[in-house]
């Protein structure tokens, strides 16, 4: 059996299929499979053994310019790889109708959520198999059933498995004990305060641990230059590429993140981690896997689900839920975890 598997972004909806991979490779030994992904991804799927053809779309880039006659030229060759191949299943995983519509141009069975599952409903008209999947659970699970109903097998019960056997091993000395700390993500309300950073930068400094800072954007590298400021034993990590960023992740003694793709790839890599959470729901997207540990703020309006905070009250820091997530307690969780993990060094 030849399956396609479509999930285009963004990172941490990407490394969700990587279970439902391994659950399908386990189940169907003599099945392969291609995945079509956006370009700025395209490094996941083949850490991923099960995987043989990474075929890449740059969807992101091609809508600000179409008409260029480059874009289109990469979008006909895209589209040309996709139907030279034929397909005994092809799997829609992200229910979108920008997904349908590649799913579409495919050739083979097409399978997908079904109206009431699907993140948008419309997506649903492009499948000829729609699968109805209880969209109130976790991400990972949702695709884990899909999967099953999709390829024909009785979903395991056991423990998920990322099955990345081919991501880098640790990228960075292993003789000193160090936290990443992913303060980066797109969303504002999502972001921890500054100085919270900061104090928590000194904290670990004050236990002997260095702390790496990824930043991936201009305004992400200028923040982390701040906090690496705080603390001696901090320092801002040069650019990387994905598969870079996972070898110093799987070296880490521990994460402390925000609700962002690098806190699952650290998930998938069971890296102890504490992932703090304020206006989005852990129950439905947070991280899955060993030491992995949810900060959630207990504020009235949390989760608000918004990228943008309307709290208008006096507040110590913004976004205001955030004040229950304070250094002190956040270290605290972090301190436990390490203490229980088998990384730890005292």
């Amino acid at each position: 059996m030849r399956v396609l598997v479509i999930k285009t972004s963004s990172l941490g909806d990407v490394l969700h299929v990587l279970p439902a991979l391994t659950d399908a490779a386990r189940a169907l030994p003599q099945a392969r499979f291609d995945w079509l992904i956006e370009e700025a991804y395209a490094e996941i799927p083949a850490w991923h053994p099960a995987i043989d053809t990474v075929i890449p779309v740059a969807l992101r880039r091609w809508r600000h310019g179409f008409l260029r006659s480059a874009h289109r030229t990469e979008w006909l060759q895209a589209l040309s790889f996709l139907r030279s191949r034929r397909y005994d299943r092809i799997v829609d995983a992200q229910g979108l109708i920008k997904s349908g519509v590649l799913a579409a141009c495919g050739r083979g069975e097409r399978h997908g959520f079904g109206f009431a599952s699907a993140r948008e409903p419309l997506a649903a008209l492009f499948y000829g198999h729609r699968h109805t999947v209880d969209r109130n659970c976790h991400a990972v699970l949702r695709l884990r059933r899909l999967f099953a109903l999709a390829l024909d097998y009785t979903m395991p019960e056991d423990g998920i498995d990322y099955g990345i056997s081919r991501a880098p091993a640790a990228s960075c000395p292993q003789d000193t004990a160090y936290l990443v700390f992913l303060h980066g993500t797109a969303w504002p309300t999502k972001q921890w305060p500054e100085r919270y950073w900061m104090e928590l930068a000194r904290l670990a400094n004050d236990a002997g641990l260095r702390v790496l800072l990824p930043a991936g954007s201009r305004e992400e590298a200028d923040r982390a230059q701040r906090i690496a400021a705080s603390a001696t034993n901090a320092r801002v990590l040069p650019p990387m590429n994905l598969t870079q960023l996972a070898g110093v992740l799987a070296g880490a003694q521990g994460v402390v993140g925000v609700d962002t793709g690098l806190a699952h790839c650290a998930a998938a890599l069971s890296v102890p981690s504490v992932t703090i959470y304020g206006a989005t729901n852990p129950g439905l997207t947070g991280t899955v896997g060993k030491a992995q540990y949810h900060a959630s703020a207990d504020f009235a309006c949390a989760p608000c689900l918004r990228r943008v905070c309307y709290y208008r009250a006096d507040a110590p820091v913004t976004p205001a839920c955030y004040q229950t997530l304070p250094p002190l307690r956040v270290w605290g969780m972090v301190t436990a975890l390490l203490r229980g993990s088998p990384r730890h060094r005292d």
